[in-house]
C-alpha cells in the first residue's frame, strides 16, 4: 500500500508539474523581433500589409511593406478595399486566451498576418480557376485582409458580391454572418413558427442573428440594452428586451432556441426560459477567464446539457463557400443587410481593433484599405 502511495503521489507531482510547466510556457510573451522580419526582397512587387510579430496590446501592430502574394493555380489574388474588425483580430493580437496559443504560436505568433473579413476586386486567378475572374467584385475571409491584397484557394471562403450591397457592407459579412447562420439554421435548427431569443441582438453576430431568424420564419425576441432597441427592431425582431430592465431568464416567455452570444448568463439560468425540449446554442461568452476565454461558456454549456432534456451546445464557426453565397442570396432577396457601426481608415487600424476589444459595437466596425 505504502508503495501505491507512493507511485500515485509521484504521478500527482509529475502530473501537476507538467501543468505547471504548460502554464508557464503558454502564458510568456517573447520580444518583437528587430524590423526587418518581412522585409520583401530587393525587386519583388509590394504592398502595404499589418503585421504583429509578438503578442501585446495594439502597439504591436504595424503598417508594414512586404511582398505582394502570388496567386497558386487554384487560387485567386484579391485588390482589397475593406476589410472588418472581429474579435478574432485582438485575440490573436493579444495571444489571449492562453489556449490559443497551441495554435496561433507559443511565445509570439506564428502567422504574422492580421484580419479575416476582406471585400475587393480580383486582380488576377490562377490558371485553374474557372469560377472567378480578374474584375470580378468579391468577399470572403482569408488571414491577412488587413492588408492590400490577399489570395484566397477559389473553392474557399470567396463568393461573388451581391448587386445591392457595396464593398464596406460586404466585408462585415463573412465572419460574423457565417457565425449566426450556422448558430442558428445548423446549430439551433431553427423552424417556421419557433419563438428564438437572440442574446446580444445589437452586435456583428447578432444583428445578423435577428434576421436570418427571422427569413427563416421565426418569432424572434431581441435582448440589447435600451438605447440599441430601436436598430434590434429595425432588423425584424419581434420584441425587443432591454437588459438593462429586464432579466429574460426570470420572465415568463418561453422560447424553442436561445442564442447566446453575450454569455452572462448560467446554463441553469437560460434552462428557465426554454420550453421543454429547447436549445441553447452558445456563440459567446465572458473574457475574463485569460485561460480558456469564451470557451470556458461553451464547455459549461455542454456539461450541463448532458443532465437535462433540453439541448445545451457551443460553436466555432468555420466560414464556407457555400455558406457565404447563400448570404449572398438572403443579401439580394432583401432579407439580409449589414449594420455598419464606424469606418475607419487604414492608418486608423489599432484604433479599429481596440474599438472592437471595448465590445459596444453597434452591428460591424470596417476598415477601408488604400
Amino acid at each position: 500500500m505504502t508503495t501505491r502511495r507512493k507511485l500515485l503521489g509521484a504521478s500527482a507531482l509529475l502530473v501537476a508539474g507538467a501543468i505547471l510547466v504548460s502554464g508557464v510556457m503558454l502564458s510568456h510573451d517573447a520580444s518583437c523581433p528587430s524590423d526587418g522580419t518581412d522585409v520583401a526582397p530587393i525587386g519583388a512587387v509590394t504592398m502595404h500589409a499589418a503585421r504583429y510579430r509578438c503578442y501585446g496590446d495594439t502597439r504591436v501592430v504595424q503598417w508594414v511593406t512586404v511582398a505582394r502574394p502570388v496567386p497558386s493555380d487554384s487560387s485567386v489574388l484579391v485588390r482589397v478595399h475593406a476589410a472588418a474588425t472581429n474579435p478574432l483580430d485582438w485575440h490573436y493580437m493579444r495571444g489571449k486566451p492562453y489556449i490559443m496559443r497551441l495554435s496561433s504560436g507559443i511565445g509570439r505568433p506564428a502567422d504574422v498576418r492580421l484580419g479575416q473579413d476582406f471585400a475587393g476586386v480580383v486582380e488576377a486567378v490562377g490558371v485553374h480557376v474557372t469560377r472567378f475572374a480578374p474584375g470580378d467584385s468579391v468577399f470572403g475571409a482569408s488571414t491577412g485582409a488587413f492588408g492590400e491584397y490577399v489570395t484566397v484557394r477559389h473553392n474557399a471562403a470567396i463568393a461573388h458580391l451581391p448587386d445591392s450591397m457595396s464593398l464596406e457592407e460586404a466585408a462585415a459579412l463573412p465572419v460574423a454572418a457565417s457565425t449566426a447562420l450556422q448558430a442558428v439554421r445548423d446549430v439551433g435548427q431553427v423552424a417556421r413558427g419557433q419563438r428564438v431569443l437572440v442574446n446580444g441582438a445589437s452586435g456583428g453576430v447578432g444583428t445578423y442573428a435577428v434576421q436570418i431568424a427571422k427569413s427563416l420564419g421565426a418569432h424572434v425576441t431581441g435582448v440589447s440594452s435600451g438605447r440599441n432597441a430601436a436598430l434590434v427592431q429595425s432588423l425584424g425582431a419581434d420584441v425587443t428586451i432591454d437588459y438593462t430592465r429586464e432579466d429574460f431568464t426570470t420572465a415568463a416567455a418561453r422560447y424553442d432556441v436561445i442564442i447566446d452570444i453575450v454569455g452572462n448568463h448560467a446554463p441553469w439560468a437560460l434552462r428557465r426560459a426554454l420550453v421543454p425540449h429547447g436549445r441553447v446554442v452558445v456563440v459567446g461568452g465572458p473574457e475574463r477567464d485569460r485561460w480558456l476565454g469564451p470557451i470556458r461558456a461553451f464547455l459549461s454549456a455542454i456539461v450541463y446539457g448532458w443532465f437535462v432534456e433540453q439541448t445545451f451546445t457551443g460553436m466555432l464557426a468555420e466560414t464556407t463557400q457555400q455558406d457565404l453565397e447563400y448570404l449572398a442570396t438572403l443579401v439580394a432577396q432583401g432579407l439580409l443587410r449589414s449594420v455598419i457601426d464606424q469606418r475607419f481608415e487604414a492608418s486608423e487600424l489599432r484604433a479599429a481593433i481596440a474599438y472592437q476589444e471595448g465590445g459596444r459595437s453597434r452591428g460591424k466596425n470596417v476598415v477601408r484599405v488604400p
